[in-house]
């Protein structure tokens, strides 16, 4: 399942990324540190004490000159100490756990300086109350495999209004070189990641959402950060050309099968197997089709495999065996036998691009649906939809 993080690894450069109020016990003790003789310490506490609407992403931290840290702490609210790191010199102590929103928390400790004097380490500041918080959510998992053309979708609910700031706060990291680039697409609700070609097959990837803390616009906060490691499976392509009937399934780079399909009506636009790059997005063993506007409800189909949300599947099709190969009969579907659709369906990955090749484009227009057409936007017109372009 999707991870979901709340303190990201770049603590040690004392960026806080977490999301929920700080509970755990800090040690006391801190390392000593060499201290300047006869020098009294001077302390230094980053944000300034009180400072209100205090980012929890932002440096949080007390540091001394002129000596070293006996002790020190960090208290919630609730009078919990919050976790820190000290500096091997004793002349720091940084922030190790995310903070809360709309909370003061308060130092205590005490600082020792080069001439032995002692100084309290106290003073306090509140963290930002957010006007709102949106949740991102992604839609690949932990450990799963998916296809070659699979692209990474990071949606806030409700939708951010500074896209920017939240793309700043998007990583993808791989285990190969791979060019890519964001691009913002469902109506804005949606930021999407996918390369410039296709990945290449066994790739490992982790993408991170590290948005906590962070506005978003209007002072709507990111509530959570999320995060996946996930890997792209071998390459396996489909090549459907309406015109041919039938339906080639290439699998890293060798023909593995030459299915008769029948696709869509082409007399009737409204069923055209549509052209572009479709992405498998589920599967179905058994699936219920319905379409008023054309008379049929619940017809049960095996092996329904979706390429798109607005009904196009590959799927078994035994009333139209005969109509495969030769002529396109299909709602807007690709039909194949009950037994080449079992054969396609236990192949196939969340992920797989579907070529299709007919005489109606798909395009953008499909935002409306949430669908996986990223693959239709030519690469330069899809780095111009980051939000960071310029």
């Amino acid at each position: 399942m999707t991870t979901i993080r709340r303190w990201a690894a770049g603590v040690v450069a004392a960026l806080a990324l977490g999301g929920c109020s700080a509970g755990a016990t800090s040690g006391t003790a801190v390392p000593a540190g060499a201290a300047a003789p006869d020098a009294p310490a001077v302390l230094t506490l980053t944000p300034a004490d009180g400072a209100t609407g205090v980012s929890p992403v932002d440096p949080i931290s007390v540091a001394v000159a002129g000596g070293r840290l006996e002790a020190v702490a960090l208290t919630s609210p609730a009078g919990k100490r919050v976790t820190g790191t000290p500096t091997e010199d004793g002349a720091a102590w940084t922030v190790a756990e995310p903070l809360g929103f709309g909370k003061t928390y308060t130092w205590s400790g005490t600082a020792v300086g080069g001439d032995g004097g002692r100084v309290p380490v106290s003073g306090e500041f509140t963290t930002v109350t957010p006007t709102g918080t949106t949740h991102a959510s992604l839609n690949v998992t932990d450990d799963k495999a998916y296809g070659v053309a699979m692209p990474i979708k990071v949606t806030f609910d409700p939708p951010v209004t500074d896209r920017a700031a939240a793309e700043r706060r998007l990583a993808v990291e791989t285990s190969v070189p791979t060019e890519g680039s964001w691009a913002w697409l469902d109506g804005g609700a949606a930021a999407h990641w996918r390369p410039k070609e296709y990945w290449k097959p066994h790739t490992e990837v982790t993408v991170t959402a590290a948005v906590y803390g962070v506005d978003l616009g209007g002072g709507v906060h990111g509530d959570e950060d999320v995060s996946a490691s996930f890997s792209i499976g071998r390459s396996q392509i489909v090549k459907a050309v309406t015109k041919t009937h039938r339906m080639i399934v290439i699998r890293d780079g060798k023909q593995v099968h030459d299915f008769p399909a029948s696709y869509g009506l082409e007399s009737d636009r409204r069923r055209v197997t549509r052209s572009g790059v479709h992405v498998v997005m589920e599967k179905y063993r058994t699936k219920g089709m319905t379409n008023p506007t054309f008379g049929y409800s619940d017809v049960q189909v095996p092996f329904a495999v979706r390429i798109h949300n607005n009904g196009e599947f590959i799927h078994g099709y035994a009333p139209s065996v005969a109509s495969q190969g030769r002529e396109n009969v299909s709602h807007g579907c690709i039909n194949l036998s009950p037994a080449n659709a079992e054969t396609y369906f236990n192949s196939v990955l969340t992920g797989d691009p579907v070529e299709v090749v007919s005489e109606v484009e798909m395009g953008e227009f499909d935002d409306d649906y949430g669908d996986y057409y990223d693959w239709v936007i030519p690469w330069a017109e899809w780095q111009k939809k980051s939000a960071l372009v310029g």
